[in-house]
């Protein structure tokens, strides 16, 4: 599921767990996803993108076929700067699909889930498939 994400790749996500609507990522630390050299925190954007896939998966788990899906809303709250030199951790959980919509929560943290450094809510749209007009004439 990372594969086909560029980004994912470029910052090191990697698969914890997996299971029917709920997934697990880790983002190893890195020097070269540091937002502030002074402080050698991961920048808050690399946070998003680690929310954001660890929210699609776990919508995408929670299908019973796969199907395109991508992300119509997502809210990420700030709690703390992530700790120098620690992985980070991501677990979303899809709590409801309707028909087209999926509603998934998820919180980023380093060993305690209930010391999070960020939680999230996200909307993803389904079967948004990629349609291509027919030319004309």
């Amino acid at each position: 599921m990372l594969d086909h994400v560029p980004h994912a790749a470029a910052v090191g996500l990697t698969f914890v767990s997996v299971e029917r609507g709920i997934a697990v990522l880790k983002l190893p630390y890195d020097e070269k996803l540091v937002g502030n050299p002074d402080t050698g925190v991961v920048h808050g954007g690399v946070i998003t993108t680690l929310l954001d896939n660890c929210c699609g998966i776990a919508v995408g788990s929670s299908l019973t076929e796969m199907r395109p899906i991508a992300t119509l809303d997502l809210r990420i709250d700030y709690m703390r700067p992530a700790t120098p030199k620690e992985d980070i951790f991501a677990r979303a959980e899809c709590y409801k699909a309707t028909s087209n919509i999926a509603f998934v929560r998820a919180t980023a943290y380093h060993t305690d889930i209930g010391d999070p450094i960020a939680t999230a809510v996200a909307a993803f749209m389904l079967n948004t498939a990629i349609t291509r007009p027919q030319k004309q004439g």
